[in-house]
């Protein structure tokens, strides 16, 4: 509206507007300078000093636009002014926000001259063509160097963009490295960067020990620089915040220039990916459980039956008995286990009483002395009574050798009942607490997890009471160890492994890992240390000095005695940043990856479901394992009664035809009439027609 009043005031001419106009421009822009003062220096505006400090100051991009516009506008009103066109509104100054809006009666003549006008302006050399797009500029390539920005090329209407640079591309440019100390950053977490114990005495690099202590130095002699270790100030690895945006921990120092590499337990993601670069991983790993080592538990007063199912001993007592059973009825029914008592000479006695050995009370302790392996002093004498001894004897070599067997294993193996065995099982209870570290990847693993059970413990951890989150991994440890078996930690499997061979060893590890990632070098985007670290990681891993000191570190270090664990690091392809890489590390963050290859590999298979191939812990020999010794003494015990009945009729037949020809013999000779009536008694005792009975 002011600038509607001067140009219908009549008596202020288009200099007079053009420095007015100027004027207004400098004191706004003087205005913001305070504000922008990344691009834009504090400068004294007004007066007669104006166009001195506006050609003097450092412009922001959009402030140099923004004189230029107003200075192309004061050209245009000077050029109309010179051509004697009326632009004034005398008598209706109009209103800028008016609605509807009120037209200009000279917008022609102005956008004509608007059109027309060739000004050397802060951006450079303004000229437009006939539709009043800018023509004839050029635009400068510049790149964000560590040390400044630099120009690698310009873009031309003409020309187009035009490459200039003729050093070596980002990332293989290492020169002045070895006049440059290389700020590493790090964090202090064991096993990783530790303080030895006089770190009081000692300066810079010496003051600290470890796994990333030892390959940074390896790193610094493959690539031939000099660096200095820093301690990360907040303790953080580093995430971004939701609301201010900002990153924080390491890769914060990294993003905004405070460090040139993070050399530490720094875990490959998405969200990292996207605003730093990573070499390939130098130690793969996964998420895991870790829980406070449970108690060893007191054997029993009963534990010797622990080797063996109930269920079996039931059975082994109900064959005891059965057994008994078996050989007392095979024993009366079969001729063969009747006999006459003998002298010690071998003569037999006068009795012509026949007598059997296999008593009900001594078929019972027949069947215990063969399960003792002690034996008895009488045997079996018919067939019969011999294959239910035999099947017998069978059954107590099988299970006696299982039973031995298995009270070995249970006497070495430790038995420690764990109250977890997976996520699933956290899952599904909630008397055990468990928590991630705050502000790191295993927190961020879960929120932005897809699959049902990680999505339902993030859901848990989120809304806990207390919070199961923690500030640092000993924060996290101290609560799993003070916690009574009531709170498991999620972490790095490797912390998790080498915590386990620290005193007073009483946490473990339970269970597989959740997911499958690694630990990767990370630098600045753009950084002329990526592609050199890089390839220092792939040497050393293929010398194998990387297994060396996860195998100094975790191991030979102990404190637990000898560890276990897989060492080996099978390096993955690096992350460098591009589309293709970020989409690959979404998806396996989401779990997508792990159900392709369940769809693939183990819903679509042939052959039944996919065998974990973990073996179970030592356990009580169940009735199916030895089912087939079972078995086979019941198929014993029915052919011995078989083979008794076949005794019996064939002994019966044979008898039946005997007394028949003594009878024929007794019609012949009736002088003989008067022993007859014992002749059917034969000596073993078999009582078929005899007067005489035999209690059976």
């Amino acid at each position: 509206m002011e600038a509607d009043r001067v140009l219908s005031s009549g008596h202020r001419t288009p200099d007079h507007f053009g420095v007015w106009l100027g004027n207004c421009l400098s004191s706004v822009l003087c205005k913001e300078k305070p504000s922008d003062q990344q691009e834009l220096e504090k400068e004294k505006c007004g007066g007669e000093d104006t166009e001195k400090n506006l050609e003097d100051a450092k412009w922001s991009y959009t402030s140099a636009l923004t004189y230029d516009a107003v200075q192309v506008m004061t050209e245009a009103f000077r050029n109309l002014r010179k051509q004697r066109i009326e632009i004034s509104r005398r008598g209706n100054a109009g209103d800028c926000l008016a609605n509807p809006a009120v037209p200009w009666g000279q917008g022609v003549e102005i956008e004509r001259a608007l059109k027309q006008v060739q000004v050397e302006g802060l951006s450079g050399n303004i000229k437009f063509d006939q539709n009043g797009k800018r023509i004839n500029y050029t635009i400068n390539i510049m790149e964000l160097k560590t040390n400044g920005p630099r120009k690698i090329g310009y873009w031309s209407e003409v020309d187009k963009m035009v490459v200039t640079l003729t050093e070596l591309p980002p990332g293989n440019d290492t020169s002045g490295l070895e006049n440059k100390t290389v700020v590493v950053t790090t964090i202090l977490e064991s096993p990783y960067v530790m303080m030895k114990k006089n770190h009081e005495m000692l300066e810079g690099n010496e003051r600290y020990e470890g796994y990333c202590v030892d390959l940074a130095a390896e790193i610094a002699k493959h690539c031939g620089f000099k660096y200095k270790l820093t301690i990360v100030g907040d303790g953080k690895y580093g995430a971004r915040d939701a609301d201010t945006k900002i990153w924080n921990g390491m890769v914060g120092e990294l993003v905004y220039g405070k460090a040139d590499i993070a050399i530490a337990p720094l875990t490959i993601t998405l969200v990292r990916e996207e605003v730093i670069d990573f070499s390939k991983p130098f130690m793969s790993l996964g998420i895991s459980i870790m829980i406070k080592k449970p108690q060893k538990s007191k054997p029993g007063v009963f534990s010797f039956l622990d080797p063996l199912a109930y269920e079996i001993w039931m059975c082994i007592v109900f064959a005891y008995i059965g057994v008994s059973v078996v050989l007392f009825l095979v024993s009366r029914f079969s001729p063969y286990e009747w006999h006459t008592e003998e002298f010690e000479d071998g003569r037999e006695t006068q009795s012509s009483e026949s007598t059997n050995e296999f008593g009900i009370f001594n078929s019972l302790w027949f069947s215990l002395g063969a399960f003792m392996q002690q034996g008895c002093d009488i045997s079996p004498r018919s067939l019969s009574g011999r294959i239910v001894g035999g099947v017998w004897w069978f059954f107590t070599l099988i299970i006696i050798s299982s039973y031995t067997a298995n009270l070995a294993a249970f006497l070495t193996v430790e038995r420690m009942v764990s109250p977890i065995e997976s996520a699933e099982d956290l899952s599904k209870q909630t008397e055990i607490a468990y928590g991630t570290l705050d502000s790191g990847s295993t927190k961020e693993f879960f929120r932005r997890s897809k699959i049902a059970v990680f999505d339902k413990m993030w859901t848990y951890m989120r809304s806990a009471e207390p919070s199961v989150f923690v500030r640092t991994t000993a924060e996290g440890v101290a609560r799993v160890r003070k916690s009574k078996g009531k709170y498991a930690y999620l972490l790095e499997s490797t912390m998790n492994e080498y915590i386990e061979q620290r005193k007073p060893c009483d946490t473990m590890k339970v269970g597989g890992n959740l997911d499958s990632k690694g630990y990767g070098i990370a630098t600045p985007k753009g950084s002329s240390l990526r592609n050199a670290v890089n390839l220092a990681v792939l040497k050393l891993n293929e010398q194998g000095l990387l297994d060396k000191l996860k195998n100094k570190w975790w191991y030979d270090k102990g404190e637990c005695g000898s560890g276990g664990g897989d060492s080996k690091v099978s390096p993955r392809g690096r992350s460098d940043g591009t589309p293709v890489n970020l989409a690959v590390l979404k998806l396996s963050e989401q779990g997508v990856l792990d159900k392709l290859k369940n769809k693939w590999w183990y819903d679509k298979g042939e052959c039944g479901a996919k065998d974990s191939g973990s073996k179970e812990k030592t356990s009580a020999l169940s009735l199916s394992n030895v089912a087939g010794v079972f078995y086979i003494l019941v198929g014993g015990l029915g052919l011995a009664m078989l083979v008794a009945l076949i005794e019996f009729c064939y002994k019966s037949r044979a008898e039946a035809k005997r007394m028949k020809v003594a009878k024929n013999a007794q019609t012949i000779n009736p002088s003989s009439s008067q022993n007859s009536q014992n002749f059917a008694t034969y000596k073993e005792g078999y009582n078929v027609y005899g007067i005489e009975s035999v209690k059976i």
